[in-house]
């Protein structure tokens, strides 16, 4: 891991950006993880597939209310974003998918898989890369969350992966029909975030997902509205979430 940049936010949370060989990514740190004897927790800060400059205000916004709890906080670009590599057959799918929603057709399994498997086996071995450098770094330590982003990549992050204690999901992606199997394997509690309005989301899918994870504590947490009508209080309820399980 190389830093390449570092600015102290008004807060006084330090922000860092970094290179973890070809895959960029940000570290957000509380002023407590210098001052206190015991390390910082992680949260590991999932996003869409948008490329880290467009969903960076949400990400900081996130980091921020994150440290005003004393967490330590990172994400990386994921495959196919930015200015990494494409990934010509999730863009193949995501043109199919654009095509099956204009024409008012249903989206296919096929089409699903395509979209989201791929991003899943490139992504969830550079998290944990990441995780190995970040574990690293003096001032945080475990355990370590993991929140939002691709809801199959917490999925999968969640069964393999044995650092990732607890996890909040957001039910407001396509997710494979395998990811239902995996889901079964989940045993970390869970927070799962489900806008009712979801205008993008099977929201029956998604009670169906609920209900597959196999985790003895797992919380809905629903809300009207559309994908990005999230209101405050859910993201205090999750911060409540992560302080119970990673505290």
């Amino acid at each position: 891991m190389q830093f390449t940049s570092e600015q102290r936010l008004d807060d006084d949370v330090l922000e860092r950006a970094f290179t973890l060989g070809e895959i960029p990514g940000i570290l957000w740190t509380p002023a407590s993880a210098y001052s206190s004897t015991s390390p910082a927790p992680l949260i590991l800060l999932g996003h869409p597939p948008l490329g880290l400059g467009r969903v960076y205000p949400r990400l900081a916004a996130r980091a921020r209310h994150s440290a005003a709890q004393g967490f330590a906080t990172a994400t990386i670009e994921l495959p196919g974003s930015g200015d990494r590599p494409r990934l010509p057959v999730v863009d193949r799918a995501r043109a199919e998918l654009r095509r099956a929603l204009e024409a008012g057709e249903p989206v296919s399994d096929e089409i699903i898989d395509a979209l989201v498997l791929p991003l899943v086996e490139q992504a969830v071995p550079e998290w944990r890369t990441a995780l190995d450098a970040l574990l690293s770094l003096p001032g945080i330590g475990g355990p370590v969350g993991y929140s939002g982003g691709v809801i199959s990549i917490g999925i999968r992050l969640a069964v393999v992966e044995p650092r990732i204690a607890a996890a909040g999901l957001f039910a407001g992606s396509f997710v494979p029909r395998s990811m239902f199997e995996e889901a079964r394997r989940v045993t970390v509690p869970l927070h799962v975030l489900l806008q009712w309005d979801d205008e993008g989301n099977d929201r029956q899918a998604a009670l169906d997902l609920f209900d597959a994870f196999g985790s003895e504590e797992k919380t809905l947490h629903a809300n009207m509205g559309g994908h990005t009508g999230v209101p405050q209080f859910a993201g205090d309820d999750a911060a409540r979430f992560f302080t119970r399980h990673l505290k």
